[in-house]
């Protein structure tokens, strides 16, 4: 690593502890936003925010040229049950930074920053959006996706999330649906009613038992999972009504919508979906930016996790440092040595880089 690489780095992790300690959970983002805001303006750039959003172009932005996005998010999930160190409280040990947030996705988040404020002092054949999003983690409709109309039209989005800086080239979708079986009441003493849990059973072992016919070379098959159950009201009432919920992971191979069209053709339940909105997203194999992070040693993959991808509708792939195992859990951590290696890498890949 060259010295430049390791302040960067340096100034990342600084950050990066500073925002541990400000409390950032899904919809409770504001502190956070300032706090990055702040920064970005210190370092001389114009801001633009809507709610907890925040944002900047690089400077001489030109219509003429193709528009990078990098983007990460500033919330966090509730810490779970388990931390033995206080989840806001930043600790750095044996070369690692604990803190709730640390790994998924401040170190991402952090380093897209300090890279971003770097590309933007050179010029490069592209222009860049740096996007600080809330929201992430809920899929709520006030983090990226009330922000992306608001900029100009983008080409191409590096999401930063924890993926030991591999690159994400394709990633899963999320439809759930609530599904409803209907029968009719009766004395369970007797031989009357029709139960509703037993209609729902026939249709939750398809569920099961279902295969969709295409499967994604990179993420595999459609999975369905039925995850929630509700019914019955006292034990000698046959229950009429049985509710489900099934949570299913689209590939690229189908929008939600599709799925969803397949699934109502066979089964016998009334099925809602919550969502058609979180749909997969891939980006292909050959495109200048996944051949130069290959020639780079690295390996395309797909990711089975949720991100703000899904609310993307152009081309983007996610790659950044830390591991997706560590996130969402008790005593979640960086290593220091991810984040130079992550704003490294980054610039290797983004320096002097066509789209």
């Amino acid at each position: 690593m060259n010295q430049q690489v390791t302040n960067m780095a340096q100034e990342a992790i600084g950050l990066l502890r500073k925002l541990i300690a400000i409390p950032s959970i899904s919809r409770e983002e504001e502190k956070a936003a300032d706090y990055v805001q702040r920064y970005l303006e210190e370092m001389g750039m114009q801001t633009g925010r809507k709610g907890n959003n925040v944002w900047c172009l690089s400077p001489g932005f030109s219509t003429g040229k193709p528009t990078l996005l990098l983007n990460s998010h500033i919330d966090t999930v509730k810490p779970v049950s388990g931390w033995t160190r206080p989840p806001f409280s930043p600790t750095i040990e044996d070369g690692k930074l604990y803190g709730l947030g640390s790994n998924d996705a401040g170190a991402s988040l952090l380093s897209l920053m300090q890279v971003f404020l770097k590309l933007c002092q050179t010029t490069q054949a592209y222009n860049l959006i740096f996007l600080a999003s809330c929201e992430e983690e809920v899929s709520g409709k006030n983090g990226i996706e009330c922000v992306l109309p608001l900029l100009p039209p983008i080409d191409f989005a590096i999401v930063g999330e924890p993926t030991e800086m591999q690159p994400a080239i394709a990633e899963k979708g999320l439809m759930v649906l609530d599904v409803t079986a209907y029968g009719k009441s009766g004395h369970a003493a007797r031989e009357e009613g029709v139960n509703a849990i037993y209609l729902a059973m026939a249709d939750m072992a398809w569920f099961r038992d279902y295969r969709f016919e295409k499967v994604s070379p990179f993420l595999g098959p459609v999975k369905m999972s039925v995850t929630m159950v509700r019914a019955g009201t006292q034990h000698n009432v046959v229950p009429d009504k049985c509710n489900f919920v099934v949570d299913i992971r689209s590939n690229e191979c189908y929008t939600n919508q599709e799925l969803y069209d397949i699934i109502c053709q066979h089964v016998s339940s009334e099925v809602k979906a919550r969502s058609f909105r979180l749909g997969s997203s891939h980006v292909d194999a050959s495109h200048p930016l996944v051949q130069r992070m290959v020639a780079l040693g690295r390996t395309p993959f797909g990711s089975p996790t949720l991100s703000d991808q899904a609310l993307m509708a152009f081309p983007s792939l996610k790659i950044g440092p830390g591991k997706s195992s560590r996130s969402h859990s008790a005593n979640e951590f960086i290593c220091m040595s991810e984040i130079e290696e992550a704003i490294d890498l980054y610039l290797q890949i983004l320096d002097k880089s066509e789209f």
